[in-house]
């Protein structure tokens, strides 16, 4: 078992911001960057937060990560555009498409956008979360492109990525009703964690490289490597086939097969296709009423043990209030390899030092 620190959201921010500009990132890139990382870890992701900063510095040593990129469309027929990301830091890549999305939406009413080859987007709710506040509702089809971490249901090895999806709706009367899950029983990055503190995972979400039930998240880390299983059996399996399609292939990016594979678990690869919808376009003066009467319904049912009943999005609320308050915990091993990560981008140890004693 590892220490378990806790460290102030803004101060954390700013160590962030100045690892990546040690690294050679913009003022912008780096914000971003830290923007969407301590986000992550607020809302009680860590699997997508700081946490991904060693795996990051290394795809950006091994000649992957790309900095200082943006987006570039490749095809605008209005509604529709597909674009670029350039290999580029995926919190510029997804940040930028969104803006571009967002504008059409405001013209047309609707707008569909292809983002392909961006490197890790991250937490997807952050991109949902910027279209909701802009007032409009959204869907995500994501895939990872070239490096399978999940069997199929009935196979034994990994043949795709973690393949999120994701939907929002804004409410006018209180925090957006927000869906965002890996289609993997547990996001990958939920494993570097468990694996960082020394703790098992839950039963049903692993098998090794043997095809064998496991509760060991090294097989994730340490060959010979396992797989994470998809959630809910073939339906679970089946959503990941389609975010593999329509995020890969619809982008106008890649799928996963034996021409894409990547050679480095730390070359990250994403592509996107989002659909933004203005719900205003639609006839339905009562669509907040009739939201919020149903919400109530749901919460009135009688409960079936200690746990609330809660809406989606309101679990990353509640984590939100209690980190911003309390501070966001990183075990000692994640935090120990963030300081390593910042050494390599050229972060002196003098300065290094005042930021380690964030964690003291």
């Amino acid at each position: 078992m590892t220490t378990l620190h806790r460290i102030s959201p803004s101060a954390l921010h700013s160590f962030v911001q100045a690892i990546w500009l040690q690294a050679g990132s913009s003022a912008a890139e780096a914000r971003l960057v830290a923007d969407h990382l301590v986000a992550a870890n607020l809302a009680g992701h860590d699997s997508h937060g700081v946490g991904m900063i060693p795996s990051y510095m290394a795809s950006l040593t091994q000649g992957f990560l790309q900095l200082n990129q943006h987006v570039s469309i490749e095809k605008d027929v209005g509604a529709v555009i597909t674009v670029n990301g350039h290999n580029g830091f995926g919190q510029v890549a997804a940040y930028e498409a969104m803006q571009h999305g967002i504008a059409r939406a405001e013209k047309f009413g609707i707008a569909a956008v292809g983002l392909h080859h961006s490197h890790h987007i991250g937490r997807i709710g952050h991109w949902a979360e910027q279209c909701a506040a802009a007032g409009f509702v959204s869907f995500h089809f994501v895939n990872v492109m070239g490096d399978p971490m999940v069997a199929p249901f009935n196979g034994s090895d990994r043949r795709f990525g973690t393949n999120p999806f994701c939907a929002i709706f804004p409410r006018r009367a209180g925090k957006p009703l927000l869906l965002d899950f890996a289609t993997s029983g547990i996001a990958f990055g939920k494993t570097r964690v468990a694996f960082n503190k020394g703790q098992p995972v839950a039963p049903g979400y692993l098998i090794d490289h043997q095809g064998q039930p496991t509760s060991d998240p090294g097989v994730m880390h340490q060959p010979p490597f396992g797989s994470l299983t998809a959630f809910g059996l073939h339906k679970g399996y089946a959503l990941a086939t389609l975010c593999e399609i329509l995020g890969g292939a619809l982008s106008g990016g890649r799928t996963t097969h034996d021409a894409t594979l990547v050679t480095s678990h730390d070359a990250i690869f994403n592509c996107m296709t989002t659909v933004i919808l203005n719900p205003d376009a639609f006839d339905a003066p009562g669509m907040q009423e009739e939201a919020e009467s149903f919400l109530a319904w749901v919460k009135r049912s009688p409960q079936s043990g200690a746990a609330p009943i809660q809406v989606p999005g309101e679990w990353e609320e509640h984590n939100r209030q209690v980190r911003e308050r309390e501070g966001i915990p990183l075990d000692s091993n994640s935090w120990a390899q963030i300081c390593a990560a910042a050494l390599q981008a050229g972060m002196p140890e003098e300065t290094l030092a005042t930021w380690r004693a964030l964690a003291q």
